[in-house]
């Protein structure tokens, strides 16, 4: 690899798997990369405000201690050498994790948490943090404290969100490999929007690591990048068993760092391009996915339309989630409500009106749809569905008020498209599927079995070799 400015631009678009064969073969060294990106994060990020908080002193301390121990022939980690910027709701020990709160602003944590722990142990080099919306509520990134994140492919426009500033760093080369999380499309829809690839995991299979709801099905930690592969290699360093989470699944992570390549031929997809007529979809995302989505066809698949019965989906994941946002931060609005956006303030509100009845009727509605997800997946391997039912909106809107002739009422109902396939808790995922006419990214989402990560990986890296969407980048102006 060369000394060039323009070498160094194309080192920050290689793949993460060949940036671990370049700084295992000495072709670059740890300091030679992440000095790479933070000049990419110099010359992109006052475009799309994606790296909120950067600590370039520290990280290019650790590359030299990277570096060192390459130098004396040690072990490698699987991630040894990579720059890597933390979404800002994870809290990493020594520098300032805010949500994107004003309240929190100064905050500094002693520990990290869990998933950033293991990142580090594997070798990652922190860069700073990623924006988010205020304590990673709702599917468009800004907050108060840092402004808003914009689409790398088109700057008046949306990254989506919660981790939105994730992947419009992915998407522009300031990062290879980005942590997320996902109660309700926080990595999909954000991944959609921005081009880029982003996993829901099962819950349990990325351990969560302080979380007052421990048992909770809800929010996961998941896996974003550029392509299918890295998030495969990045998913086998998060994932695995940890005794501080009670859902943790046993399995180790490096169930996942293996080649991807399986013949689909007689895989049984499930085609649902709105979901038996219950969400508006934009017509411009309709379109792009009816031609993308029987590429699964050209491999050999079978592919039918075939839409899941998700009664009672909606009103688990709504119930759920406003008690568990209840739960987290009903302490931070009785102390500072004037200090918190309105729609945040509802919500809260909202779970703190539930009943001992709602809760326990939400339960029982979550196991009945999990119990028919079950059967459905019996016929099908995969369900292919809408990540999300617009193009990247307009930055300046807090969310789309109308799809399709449509009003949505809250700032979340436009995600119904994400939500309701967390509700069942399958592993589900955004891959690169075209482009609008006017360039807009669309992501097509998939759906596994229960727990059946590698499968889906394996179905999305098939149809990611056969398009390339992903390999078209945005271009920044100088």
């Amino acid at each position: 690899m060369g000394d060039t400015v323009q070498s160094m631009d194309d080192v920050c678009f290689a793949t993460a798997r060949e940036m671990a064969a370049a700084l295992r073969a000495g072709e670059i060294s740890a300091r030679e990369l992440t000095r790479a990106h933070l000049d990419r994060i110099e010359a992109a990020n006052p475009r799309v405000n994606a790296v909120v908080t950067l600590t370039a002193e520290r990280a290019l301390a650790e590359a030299a201690a990277a570096d060192a121990r390459f130098a004396a022939g040690e072990d490698l980690p699987p991630l040894h050498g990579f720059p890597m910027a933390h979404k800002d709701t994870h809290a990493t020990a020594g520098i300032r994790t805010t949500k994107g709160s004003p309240i929190l602003a100064d905050h500094v944590p002693d520990t990290d948490e869990l998933v950033v722990e293991r990142l580090k142990r594997a070798g990652a080099i922190t860069l700073g943090k990623t924006n988010v919306p205020e304590f990673a509520a709702g599917s468009h990134t800004f907050n108060p404290v840092f402004g808003v994140t914009r689409n790398p492919y088109a700057p008046d426009r949306s990254a989506g969100g919660s981790s939105g500033g994730a992947a419009a760093a992915l998407a522009t080369g300031m990062h290879p490999l980005a942590d997320g999380s996902d109660m309700g499309g926080s990595l999909r829809n954000p991944a959609s929007f921005c081009n880029v690839v982003g996993l829901r995991p099962a819950p349990g299979r990325v351990p969560n690591w302080p979380d007052e709801a421990a048992y909770s099905t809800m929010s996961v930690r998941g896996p974003m990048a550029r392509t299918v592969s890295d998030v495969a290699l990045l998913l086998s360093v998060m994932a695995g068993p940890d005794p501080r989470s009670p859902i943790a699944i046993d399995a180790p992570g490096t169930l996942f760092d293996v080649p991807l390549e399986r013949d689909l031929r007689g895989l049984r997809v499930a085609w649902s391009p709105d979901l038996g007529g219950t969400i508006p979809v934009d017509a411009a995302v309709t379109a792009v996915l009816e031609r993308q989505v029987h590429t699964f066809t050209e491999l050999g698949a079978v592919v039918e339309r075939a839409d899941p019965d998700l009664r009672g989906a909606d009103e688990v994941f709504r119930t759920l989630r406003a008690w568990y946002f209840a739960l987290s931060m009903g302490s931070l609005l009785t102390r500072h409500r004037d200090r918190m956006k309105a729609t945040l303030v509802g919500n809260i509100e909202e779970g703190r009106r539930l009943s001992g009845g709602d809760v326990a009727r939400a339960e029982i509605l979550h196991s009945a749809l999990y119990q028919r997800m079950r059967v459905f997946f019996e016929t099908y391997d995969l369900l292919a569905l809408p990540v999300s039912q617009v193009p990247p909106f307009p930055v300046e809107m807090e969310y789309p008020t109308e799809i399709a002739g449509v009003a949505q009422g809250s700032y979340i109902d436009w995600m119904r498209s994400a939500y309701l396939i967390s509700a069942f808790g399958h592993p589900a995922l955004s891959v690169p599927a075209g482009f609008t006419p006017d360039g807009l990214p669309i992501g097509l989402q998939l759906v596994g079995r229960h727990r059946g990560e590698l499968a889906l990986l394996q179905a999305a890296y098939g149809f990611e070799q056969a398009t390339r969407f992903g390999e078209r980048r945005p271009i920044l102006a100088p």
